[in-house]
């Protein structure tokens, strides 16, 4: 005879199991891995609520969840580009929500669906045991001193490298692509993510990195790498990480509680730890902050409605595909 009692155990635990799982919060996020390891273990140690994550650079997390629209997954996503918390509030994709810890953030880095997690600055990574002079504006990475010597990050693959192309445009005009191309000619390379333009800089197969993410230049530099991190004397892009919750999502509660641990105390505290600005004010910083740095003017809607042109004319200076 089938042994009922202990089948139907099994079952209630499979159930149990499964209900666990479905509970947990999922976070899409572009980066820094450890951080978002950080929080989510402080919010499962301060809330019991467990967090799946998926993390890849912008791109890939923009893609994913374009692949999902049918059958959405992710709860809250954080972005390393401002502009995709546009485009998908402009969607209607978020849920409005404003965390009561957003207060000591600037009215700049909220809005109505989406908050600043953090901020980073793009800058020149300068590895000053390269033998090349220090440069202190982006024009000085297109001397002969820098022949061959400079990477940037794709601006395809990463969020505030487009950004900061759509920046200096909107800044110059022209007189950017000027630039570009006055870099192209000296060799500078398109070298896919954030990290695979750095990790030559600090290996020494390159001098620099034009636009490099400040907060992880920084975090090699306090680890003893020969790098330096350079704010461009004519001015650069502030960047923002904007943090928000997915209308689609069926734990919005809890989605809510992220946001706002992420915003607390604490949670601002491991987003300095990381050498990102925090995004409250009021928490204190391990590196420059917004007043330290000369930042290019915002952009308008409308060049911001313009990247993918610019992309499109960048990818063709540069000869990629």
């Amino acid at each position: 005879m089938m042994k009922i009692k202990p089948l139907m155990g099994a079952l209630a635990l499979a159930s149990l199991l499964a209900a666990g799982s479905a509970q947990a919060l999922t976070v899409y996020t572009a980066g820094p891995g450890g951080l978002i390891k950080q929080l989510a273990d402080d919010f499962k140690k301060e809330t019991g609520i467990a967090v799946d994550v998926f993390q890849a650079d912008t791109g890939k997390v923009m893609a994913r969840l374009e692949a999902e629209a049918s059958n959405p997954k992710a709860d809250v996503v954080i972005s390393a580009s401002w502009d995709s918390a546009l485009d998908l509030d402009k969607r209607g994709w978020l849920l409005p929500y404003v965390s009561p810890n957003a207060a000591q953030v600037p009215a700049e880095y909220k809005g109505p669906s989406y908050v600043a997690q953090g901020l980073s600055a793009l800058a020149i990574a300068w590895n000053t045991q390269s033998g090349t002079p220090r440069p202190a504006d982006w024009a000085d990475l297109a001397k002969p001193q820098f022949k061959g010597l400079v990477n940037m990050p794709d601006p395809a693959q990463s969020g505030t490298a487009l950004e900061l192309l759509s920046g200096l445009q909107a800044a110059r005009g022209d007189e950017a692509w000027r630039l570009f191309e006055d870099l192209k000619h000296n060799g500078m390379a398109i070298a896919g993510a954030n990290a695979q333009a750095m990790n030559p800089v600090l290996q020494g197969a390159k001098a620099a990195v034009f636009g490099a993410v400040d907060y992880v230049a920084l975090g090699n530099q306090a680890k003893g790498e020969s790098i330096e991190v350079i704010f461009p004397s004519s001015g650069t892009v502030i960047a923002a990480r904007p943090m928000m919750i997915l209308k689609s999502s069926r734990h919005q509660d809890d989605a809510k509680r992220f946001v706002d641990f992420v915003l607390s105390d604490a949670g601002q505290a491991r987003v300095a730890a990381t050498y990102l600005m925090p995004a409250r004010q009021d928490v204190k910083a391990k590196r420059p902050v917004i007043k330290d740095i000369k930042a290019l003017p915002a952009e308008s809607e409308a060049q911001r409605a313009g990247r993918q042109s610019l992309l499109e004319r960048f990818t063709a200076l540069f000869g990629r595909k």
